[in-house]
This record gives structure tokens, C-alpha cells and sequence, in this order.
């Protein structure tokens, strides 16, 4: 496109041009050559006054000698033979013969077509031209003033004429060039990132977007693209929002019954429950790691989404309280008094709390106390995840995708997902010592959008950490 739009504007451009310099330099010819003639026409008719008053020899040679064409030898005067034979014969020559003062060029035809119009014309001869002017005399003859042009007088500037035009021409090419190549530029332009934004997005980049800038037809195609993106993204995310809130729907019934389970004591029947629900969790885990690896990479959460965390956490802990009662755990639940506002879709931060209690109520004996606080600072929100446990005795494994640290069946994702959620927001998570004297998960939720990399490390650690004692695997 940018080439062909460039070959259209030099094409037309170049008929432009031609069309306009060929008649201009035949007209810069015309006029070169009409003010010679026209300056040749007034030396001519100098000698005039001369001839009107005498057409004696001597007189008219000292009248033209005087004049600058007479000097250069390019100056004649051609008097008519008289008509009185002799009688002035001292003056004109022979009788019945002319007179001619100077070097003659012209031929005797066209010095009687000059006497017979009346006229001044224009003779071609070698080297150049003579002008033929035409005075009366007293005696009612015409005599015939010749003056030579020659031929470089009557070009005289043309040629420097011809060649400004031709720069100006070359100018004007070369500019509707550059011109046409630059809107060639603003044009390809969008067309290249729209094609790349399409191919980014056909291998699963689906953060690509397309600036909605230039050409109104290629702006009108990236919005649409655009549109259609975030279409293909939404689709996508609440496709990930519903594998996720429906395993962990199922994950909690399931933590009950599995400790429902252990109740029933022996025999075939609690054996065959137990084995059943065990499959049951295999399946639900499975599950879980489908959605979690399949989950696509997109940017952060947009403008306006979000949650309040003050009412999942509320909503999350009653949902918890209810089966920590049964095992005679103490709960404690503070921050949650005000609306707080995350930057976080609410099933993500349901996933994240299901996942950090569910841990609890795997990994800990019946009656360990728990507690969740809710934090809210200037730049971020702060959730602490404690309990009365036996703590963890590698965080950094434990915070591994997939990396339990038992085999109980735990699919080690808890944690990640919980650390995806944060990471999204530019937070993070950390793993502690807590006051209760167990295991503190701390999730950092960035209010601001940025990355903890970006804005120089992670989140600075209050407190100084003591090292577990015990093993604690999540």
C-alpha cells in the first residue's frame, strides 16, 4: 500500500508538472524573444529623424557609425534608387541605383515585402535575424533600417529559465514523494500493528491490543479488534471464574465429609464411604489442576473490578464457622467492620480464603484455634491467615505450584492460587510464625496496579520471623 499510494503521486505529480513547465518554457521562449525584437524595433527606429531629413552618404554613415549596433557592424540602411536618374547621383550612388550604408544581409526579396507592408518584419538569416524596419522620406520613398539579432540575444535567459523550471519541477516530485510516503507510513502503519496484535492473539497472547489511532476505517478495525478481544477474554476468565468456584464448591463439602468420614469408625460400609470420598477428592483435585493450568495469562484485573473484601471474608468465615464449632476450634475474625475495597474479582479472593482455611482444617489436629485479619493501608490491603498449629517448616517449598509436602493427597495449589491472586495486584504472599503460635499466611493485595518488581522488591516484612518448628505441609 505505502508503494503503490507513492507510484500514484509521482505518476500524477509527474503529468502535473509536465504539463504546466513544457507550455511555461515555450512561453519564457516567446517573451525572450519578443524583447529582443522589441529592443532591436527601438534602436532601429533611432535613425528615423536622420533619414526624414537627409539621405546624404556621409551623413548616414556618421549616423549610423554613432550608434552601438552600427559600431559592431550589425546595423544597415537600404535607400530606394530615385526616381529624378541623376540627378542625385552625387548622393545615392549610381543613377538609377539604391543606396546601402552598412553589411547587408538580408535579401532584396524580403526588403521590397517590407516596403510593400509597411511594417517592420523579421527575416531569418545565418547566425540569426535581422529586423527590417521601414521609415518614410521626404521624397515619399521607404527606406528599410536593417538591424542583425543574433540568435543568442533572442535566447537570451532562457535557458536559465528552462532550468529553474526543471528544479522546480524535480522540487515538487520529490516533495509529493515524501509526502505520499509518509501517509503511505500512517497508513501501513496501523494495518501492521493490527495484523500483529491478531497474531499475538492467535497464539494466546491475549493481553495484545491495538491503539485505536489513525485512518478512520483502520481505527474503526481496531476498535473492533479490541472489542472483540476483550470479548475472547471475558469469555475466557469466566470460564477459569466457574472451573474454579465449582472445585472449590466442591472442596469444602468434601473437607467435610472426609472428616465426617473418619468418624464412622469400622466396618465395610465406612470403609467403602472413606474410599469414596478419597476418589472424590482424586477427581476434585484433578480438576483443579485443569483449570489452574489452563488458565490464560492476561493483564490485570481492568478499571472498576473488584470486590469488598471486609463482606467475603464475613460471608467466608460464617460459611467455616459453622464446621469450626463441630471440632471445637476458636475463631476470631477483626477488620472487617468497613467496606474494603480490592482490586480483586470475588470469586478469585473466595478461591484464595477457601483455600487457606480449607488448609487449616486439613492440616491442624481438631481444636487449634484460628484467626483472619483484615488490614487496610494507604497502598495496599493486608489479609493474615493464622492459626495455633504446627507451623510449616519450609515456606519457600510450600509456596511452590505443586509441591505439598505430603501425601495425603493434597494437590499443593492451594497456595498458589492464593499467590496467583495476589501477584495480580502487584502484592505478594508471605509465610510466618503467628502470635497464635502457628503458621501466619500474609497476602499483600496492591491497591495501585503495580508490579512489587517494578516498584523496587517486594513489600518490606514487619517483624522479625521465627523459624518453625514443626512440619506443616499445604
Amino acid at each position: 500500500m505505502r508503494w503503490a499510494l507513492v507510484k500514484v503521486s509521482l505518476a500524477v505529480t509527474a503529468m502535473v508538472v509536465v504539463a504546466f513547465a513544457v507550455p511555461l518554457g515555450l512561453v519564457v521562449k516567446e517573451m525572450a524573444s519578443d524583447r529582443a525584437f522589441s529592443n532591436a524595433e527601438r534602436r532601429a527606429a533611432g535613425l528615423a529623424p536622420v533619414l526624414a531629413i537627409t539621405t546624404d552618404r556621409g551623413e548616414l554613415e556618421r549616423a549610423v557609425a554613432t550608434t552601438e549596433d552600427g559600431a559592431a557592424g550589425r546595423m544597415a540602411v537600404h535607400v530606394p534608387p530615385s526616381d529624378e536618374g541623376g540627378a542625385a547621383s552625387d548622393s545615392r550612388g549610381p543613377s538609377g541605383q539604391g543606396l546601402e550604408i552598412g553589411t547587408r544581409r538580408a535579401t532584396e526579396k524580403d526588403l521590397r515585402t517590407t516596403r510593400e507592408l509597411g511594417r517592420a518584419t523579421i527575416a531569418e538569416v545565418a547566425g540569426g535575424s535581422v529586423l527590417l524596419q521601414p521609415t518614410a522620406l521626404s521624397s515619399g520613398q521607404v527606406a528599410v533600417v536593417e538591424l542583425f539579432v543574433p540568435e543568442g540575444e533572442a535566447t537570451n535567459g532562457v535557458t536559465t529559465a528552462w532550468l529553474v523550471l526543471a528544479g522546480v519541477g524535480i522540487a515538487l516530485i520529490v516533495g509529493s514523494v515524501a509526502v505520499a510516503d509518509r501517509l503511505g507510513v500512517r497508513m501501513v502503519r496501523p494495518a501492521q500493528r493490527l495484523a500483529g496484535a491478531a497474531h499475538d492473539l492467535g497464539e494466546g497472547r491475549l493481553g495484545a491490543r491495538v491503539p485505536e489511532e489513525g485512518p478512520p476505517e483502520l481505527k474503526s478495525a481496531a476498535i473492533a479488534f479490541n472489542s472483540m478481544a476483550d470479548q475472547v477474554v471475558q469469555l475466557l476468565a469466566n470460564e477459569r471464574e466457574l472451573a474454579a468456584d465449582l472445585s472449590h464448591r466442591l472442596r469444602t463439602p468434601l473437607t467435610v465429609l472426609r472428616l465426617n468420614a473418619a468418624s464412622l469408625g469400622s466396618g465395610p460400609a465406612a470403609e467403602q464411604t472413606r474410599a469414596a470420598v478419597e476418589q472424590l477428592e482424586r477427581e476434585v483435585d484433578t480438576i483443579i489442576r485443569t483449570a489452574r493450568d489452563a488458565k490464560p495469562q492476561t493483564q490485570g484485573p481492568g478499571p472498576g473490578s473488584g470486590c469488598d473484601a471486609s463482606e467475603v471474608v464475613r460471608d467466608r468465615m460464617d460459611f467455616w464457622s459453622a464446621l469450626a464449632e463441630d471440632e471445637g476450634r476458636k475463631v476470631r475474625v477483626a477488620g472487617v467492620e468497613r467496606p474494603v475495597r480490592i482490586p480483586v474479582a470475588r470469586p478469585e479472593l473466595v478461591a484464595a480464603l477457601d483455600a487457606l482455611l480449607g488448609n487449616v482444617f486439613r492440616h491442624t489436629p481438631e481444636g487449634t484455634a484460628f484467626s483472619v485479619d483484615l488490614h487496610n493501608g494507604d497502598d495496599a490491603v493486608i489479609v493474615l491467615v493464622s492459626d495455633a498449629g504446627p507451623g510449616i517448616a519450609d515456606p519457600a517449598a510450600a509456596l511452590t505450584r505443586g509441591n505439598s509436602g505430603r501425601r495425603d493427597g493434597s494437590t499443593g495449589l492451594g497456595l498458589d492460587i492464593v499467590r496467583q491472586m495476589a501477584e495480580a495486584t502487584g502484592g505478594d504472599v508471605r509465610i510466618g510464625h503467628s502470635v497464635l503460635g502457628g503458621t501466619e499466611v500474609r497476602i499483600w493485595i496492591g491497591l495501585d496496579g503495580r508490579r512489587s518488581g517494578a516498584a523496587g522488591g517486594r513489600p518490606v516484612r514487619r517483624g522479625r520471623r521465627k523459624k518453625p518448628s514443626a512440619q506443616r505441609a499445604r
